[in-house]
């Protein structure tokens, strides 16, 4: 079937439109872990009851994650997309206003429900407009603009706590989410035409999560995504301690980690968009988990040599996460083409599972690692070495698939 747009005029700032969509999830993570002591103090809480509020987030934005994309297929990509920020929008204005810990946890489950849309959501918006190389630089670049907001939220989050304390970060994402609803509104085009719908009736469902979740094309796809983002995950959900306690930063100085990763995603996005068409998929993640390999033996290089300092113990972040983002929109079309007709349901079960793990990444194995810089470099080689073995796996069904 032919695209709703051609790719050659694609609507004019979508793919602004949908990184900023895409963004909304990471950066409500990313902008309150500098609050993390003072809603401690707060709120009468341990730092292990503070840091369940991102668990709790995450794990209903799995949850959640896993119908956003069916709701979608059925009833359209705007009119979910709306709901679900206005939704968020609500759940972070009753943050503003809890008075204990076990509040909080409730709302950032309310919220963690809701953020998932966009970024869900827009992954199949790309599918339904473009394929091939040019759904490939789409995807670059709506993971170039995406990686700019993990880098300024922390800043933004280390500034408002300063200035106004905790509660203001809940604040802004009140007008964040409402900004975006508006945006949307305005400008969101529905790329999910009525006869292109798909039926919530529990029996298709049950069937098409079933052939989507036992697919080990598709299971191989999600899970090096999953072990790839991980190896980087483990730092942001360390970012309080590796900054402030192993390297001596103070609250506003977040930008130590989150400027060079951000910075290496960037980098890595435009030249996924610059190989698309010139290189396959596969020699273009061949590409990305080479660099990958380089950043981990830095990393063991650099803890083994060197005691914990700036910038040295920050250096071969941005390297990692330039291969992570030149292996990402390969693999994340990779794991969609299976499905051609429940994109948004593929979509869903993908961001089930990362978010998933994430949740225990930021539960368990973050808390794990992070008592050293030494073990967190471990961690990041291990999660690679995971993230490859999915990867090549996932190349060996396809290739047995297309010869069956």
């Amino acid at each position: 079937m032919r695209p709703v747009f051609e790719p050659q005029k694609p609507p004019r700032g979508i793919a602004l439109l949908l990184a900023a969509l895409a963004a909304l999830g990471p950066f409500s993570i990313d902008t309150y872990l500098p609050s993390f002591q003072d809603m401690a103090s707060s709120l009468h809480a341990s730092p292990l009851e503070v840091q369940q509020t991102l668990t709790a987030y995450l794990v209903s934005f799995a949850i959640m994650a896993l119908w956003h994309g069916a709701f979608s297929d059925a009833f359209g990509r705007r009119p979910v997309i709306l709901v679900s920020l206005g939704f968020f929008g609500l759940a972070s204005a009753g943050c503003v206003f809890a008075t204990r810990i076990e509040h909080l946890w409730i709302l950032r489950a309310l919220q963690g429900m809701s953020a998932g849309a966009g970024i869900v959501i827009s992954r199949a918006i790309v599918r339904d407009l473009f394929d091939g190389p040019s759904a490939q630089r789409l995807m670059a670049n709506i993971t170039m603009m995406f990686a700019i907001s993990p880098a300024i939220a922390p800043v933004i989050g280390g500034r408002l706590q300063f200035w106004f304390g905790w509660r203001s970060i809940f604040v802004f994402m009140v007008l964040l989410s409402f900004s975006l609803w508006f945006a949307c509104w305005r400008t969101l085009p529905e790329t999910l035409p009525v006869a292109r719908r798909q039926s919530l009736h529990a029996g298709y469902l049950a069937r098409t999560y079933a052939k989507v979740l036992t697919s080990p094309v598709f299971l191989m796809a999600c899970g090096g995504l999953a072990f790839n983002f991980a190896g980087f995950f483990i730092y942001i959900m360390s970012a309080p301690v590796f900054l402030l306690r192993h390297l001596g930063v103070s609250e506003t100085e977040f930008l130590w980690l989150f400027g060079p990763g951000m910075l290496g995603l960037v980098i890595g996005s435009w030249l996924s968009g610059r190989y698309a068409g010139k290189l396959s998929l596969p020699q273009t993640i061949l590409r990305g988990y080479l660099v990958m390999c380089c950043a981990v033996v830095l990393n063991l290089a650099i803890n083994f040599m060197l005691p914990p300092s700036l910038p040295w113990s920050v250096l071969p972040i941005p390297l990692y996460t330039l291969g992570m983002s030149l292996v990402m929109p390969s693999l994340t079309l990779l794991s969609l083409d299976p499905f051609p007709d429940q994109r948004g349901l593929a979509s869903s079960c993908q961001m089930f599972l990362q978010s998933i793990f994430n949740g225990v990444i930021a539960g368990v194995i973050a808390p794990a690692l992070w008592g050293s810089t030494q073990t967190l470099a471990y961690g990041m080689g291990g999660l690679m070495l995971l993230g490859a073995l999915s990867a090549w796996l996932h190349h060996q069904c396809y290739e047995k698939k297309t010869d069956d």
